[in-house]
């Protein structure tokens, strides 16, 4: 099985869990990681630049290539959020080929296939992944999304852009002054 047949984006979105019986489970293991509570000033977002299904394996591998560059340099200073869930199921109507396998294939026979895995559709522009730390690690989030898009099936694009602050921030940042 090649990850190919499954990357362009061909049909409706095939998500009816109740007629796949045992499909796997995604292998992300985790969509947020990091300090959630901390402050951060800059951002960095990972964005597709066509539409395309992306399997569950390579959205996990691309989550551990950018967490170990992040783990590695700013241990716990950032927070990184995998945005697509793997939610359309992917089948496959094994054939055999070769040797005595005439026996053992059925051709188009009931060729509904089996749950072979998962996939995310991406479409242009989403994003992907988004790492935030501060002013000082800039150099880091882009070099963690880099690593990061070399294991998903599309050319992705890196966004660095600075956080707004919430007004209620800005207001705790001002002193108040009494009028009379």
């Amino acid at each position: 099985m090649h990850a190919k047949n499954f990357r362009h984006v061909k049909n409706r979105a095939y998500t009816r869990k109740d007629y796949a019986r045992g499909f796997p489970p995604p292998k992300i293991v985790k969509f947020t990681m990091g300090d959630t509570k901390a402050d951060f000033e800059i951002e960095g977002r990972l964005l597709a630049t066509e539409r395309v299904q992306i399997r569950h394996c390579a959205l996990e591998a691309a989550r551990v290539a950018t967490n170990r560059v992040l783990m590695d340099k700013l241990v716990n200073d950032y927070l990184m959020v995998v945005h697509p869930y793997p939610h359309i199921i992917l089948r496959e109507n094994k054939m055999i080929f070769g040797a005595h396998a005439d026996r053992l294939q059925q051709g188009m026979r009931r060729s509904f296939g089996t749950a072979v895995g998962t996939a995310a559709k991406v479409e242009v522009g989403q994003t992907i992944i988004t790492v935030k730390v501060k002013a000082s690690a800039i150099e880091t989030a882009k070099e963690s999304l880099k690593r990061g898009s070399a294991k998903l099936p599309i050319a992705c694009k890196i966004v660095i852009s600075k956080i707004q602050a919430s007004p209620a921030q800005v207001e705790e940042a001002q002193p108040e002054t009494e009028t009379t």
